[in-house]
């Protein structure tokens, strides 16, 4: 049953995670202005703000995961493991920070995007070491199911992408607006991502049950 648990919980982290990080790409600079550009910040810190949202985005996922991944080995009385994976993500990180923020600052002066990108692979690097281990001592194992989820998963954010990059407005117009519009024009394009996205996965096929945890034995 714990496998089983664990599994659910992995389906409802990429049900949320994967859109939530899509849409964080695609509005990076909506986002931006809409929150922070009312006065000193500039069009330029906006985009050099959004490179690291974005790169930061890329590791929403593996951040999630993680959270649902360390306490697999709690569970199990092992709390060694996930630190020393820990330590290891984060050796990682110091040495990838240094391996992207150099050559990114000196050729194109972005040094600040290598260090977030450094940040999201660490916690990828972090998930993924999680896994094997949880794989590997078989505290868990994959349930049926996870290529037809994965497909409807894919096909129901490729959807939302669609939606949006069909409805958003140019970066421009956002500078022109009140914050009033602007928050208003945010929450109608989240708005509609979220129900295509959700209307999509329901159209192939996913329904209430699939989404509930499973049964105790």
């Amino acid at each position: 049953h714990f496998s089983a648990t664990l599994d659910w919980a992995m389906r409802w982290v990429l049900l949320i995670g994967v859109p939530s990080a899509l849409a964080l790409i695609l509005l990076a600079e909506p986002i931006l202005i809409t929150l922070f550009q009312y006065g000193a910040l500039t069009s330029h810190d906006v985009d050099m703000s959004a490179l690291s949202l974005r790169a930061l985005s890329l590791g929403l996922v593996a951040f999630m995961l993680i959270k649902v991944l360390a306490p697999g080995f709690y569970a199990h009385m092992d709390t060694a493991t996930p630190v020393k994976i820990g330590i290891t993500a984060m050796v990682a990180n110091m040495v990838m920070n240094l391996m992207f923020s150099l050559p990114l600052m000196y050729f194109w002066n972005i040094g600040h995007m290598g260090l977030a990108l450094a940040t999201s692979i660490a916690a990828m690097l972090n998930a993924g070491l999680l896994m094997r281990g949880l794989l590997r001592a078989r505290f868990y194992q994959f349930e049926p199911g996870w290529k037809p989820f994965a497909l409807r998963l894919l096909m129901a954010s490729a959807s939302m992408v669609v939606v949006i990059l069909w409805l958003v407005p140019a970066e421009a117009a956002w500078y022109e607006w009140r914050w009033q519009h602007r928050v208003l024009e945010l929450g109608l394009l989240c708005g509609v991502g979220v129900a295509v996205y959700f209307a999509s996965l329901w159209l192939l096929g996913t329904r209430m049950q699939h989404l509930l945890a499973p049964a105790p034995h």
